[in-house]
């Protein structure tokens, strides 16, 4: 498989990152695509249009000669956030957009992969590269959004439907140990040669005392353990915000997890399945981490901590919660215009996520990745590690 360089992206690696998009949505009906169960979640035929949006607004309108737009209205109907190219639908009304169909978007994205297609052939600036580059990470950021969208949607319908490809996650069967980081100075930021977003840029020197963090993520029966123990009652446990968000909105355990004939059962997207005691616990809010390692006398790394360890980690099975807000590196720059809108606007409120999960595309498990998410969010695969 070719691999995005600097230089060059060919029509071949374009189109193989594109179809994997229609590959997650295969097993779907038309009737799933249109979805939106959750203001948090898109539906998949929105994921489809956006993305192909992406490379209609920033690649082929602005750089192709002649181009000519597939539909006038999408523009309105496909923009997610970007504000300085106009208006858009808001989100929490993007399930109510019957029209265009599912089939008009795959017609779409056939057009402008066409299109996208016959240009890269044609000798492009580094420019042009760039912005092609960012479209791919950005098609592939929303390839494992999809997952999380796909499972919730399937995982709030009483018939639990199957995808026809597995998410698995494996048991955490090392014992448990803690890796010992030494006191000291480290460098923190993006340093190697390859494509990394704007937020991962800034490389500075942190300072760490000495730390213990886990070999592995808490398991379920660890954290069944905790809900056993009343951890979802006792209010010493939580910050004060969690502790609100969990009594307005009953949390008692972890998303899609019920009780059925004292069994605790779960929905994965292979359908509706009794949980796995040494399997990592999935689908918990960053309130939840946090009560969890108050429970267990410990703590939740700072992002600096993960990253200086990760060399030590088996990582990439579940995004892993951090005790750092998502703020800026010294000497961030925002882009300027609309590409600038993708990282920077979001600094505010929101939590950092390290490693990956199993969702995630190989090429975006990086130590030095940031992920980001507000604190009650719980539909994508999180996770928990220890320190102490």
């Amino acid at each position: 498989m070719e691999t995005l360089t600097k230089n060059h992206i060919s029509k071949d690696i374009f189109l193989e990152k594109r179809h994997r998009t229609e590959a997650i949505c295969r097993s779907l009906k038309s009737e799933d695509t249109s979805v939106q169960p959750a203001d948090f979640v898109s539906p998949p035929k929105w994921h489809l249009a956006h993305t192909t949006w992406f490379f209609e607004q920033f690649v082929l309108g602005e750089h192709k000669e002649n181009y000519i737009v597939f539909d006038k209205d999408f523009a309105y109907y496909f923009n997610s956030y970007y504000n300085n190219v106009g208006d858009r639908v808001i989100r929490a009304n993007r399930g109510l957009m019957t029209r265009p169909t599912f089939d008009q978007v795959l017609k779409y994205r056939a057009y402008v992969n066409n299109n996208m297609a016959q240009f890269l052939e044609e000798e492009l600036s580094q420019s042009i590269y760039d912005i092609v580059e960012i479209g791919l990470q950005h098609e592939q950021q929303h390839q494992e959004l999809l997952i999380y969208d796909i499972k919730y949607i399937f995982g709030h319908q009483p018939s639990f439907p199957k995808l026809d490809f597995e998410i698995k996650l494996r048991p955490e069967n090392a014992k448990q140990e803690f890796v010992k980081i030494d006191e000291g100075l480290y460098k923190i930021g993006h340093q190697d040669d390859c494509f990394c977003w704007d937020n991962e840029l800034g490389e500075h020197k942190v300072y760490l005392y000495d730390f213990e963090i886990s070999n592995r993520l808490v398991t379920n029966e660890e954290y069944i353990e905790f809900i056993e123990d009343g951890g979802y009652n006792d209010f010493n446990l939580w910050h004060a915000d969690g502790w609100d968000y969990c009594q307005k909105h009953q949390l008692s355990k972890p998303l899609y997890w019920h009780k059925s004939n004292n069994k605790w059962m779960h929905y994965t997207l292979q359908g509706f399945k009794e949980v796995i005691g040494l399997e990592p616990v999935n689908h918990i809010t960053f309130y939840e981490a946090f009560a969890f390692a108050q429970w267990k006398g410990m703590r939740l790394p700072t992002e600096f901590e993960w990253e200086v360890a990760s060399k030590e980690l088996n990582y990439g099975q579940l995004w892993e919660w951090t005790n750092s807000a998502y703020l800026p590196y010294p000497n961030y720059k925002k882009a300027e215009g609309a590409i600038g809108e993708y990282n920077g606007k979001f600094m505010i409120n929101t939590m950092v996520m390290r490693g990956a999960s199993a969702a995630t595309p190989k090429d975006h498990c990086r130590p030095t990745y940031r992920n980001f998410f507000t604190p009650e969010t719980r539909w994508q695969f999180s996770g928990i590690r220890l320190v102490k």
